[in-house]
């Protein structure tokens, strides 16, 4: 398994993280998703790789911005 953290810019709240964390988590490969908005955080866990374009595209599809850390 391996843990791809990206920065998230714009979340504020609970609702924001259940966004994030919904959008991503339909993305291949994404095995588990975990999303702080306080830290502006975004932790997607993969057995097998993940395309970091489609998951940057999850996360503005969900209305925020990132870049992988």
């Amino acid at each position: 398994m391996e843990t791809i953290d990206y920065q998230v810019t714009g979340m504020t709240c609970g609702h924001c993280e259940r966004a994030v964390s919904s959008e991503v988590g339909q993305v291949a490969g994404v095995e588990g998703v975990k999303v702080s908005a306080s830290d502006g955080v975004l932790h997607v866990t993969t057995g097998t790789g993940v395309d970091d374009a489609a998951v940057l595209a999850a996360v503005d599809e969900a209305g925020y911005t990132a870049v992988r850390k």
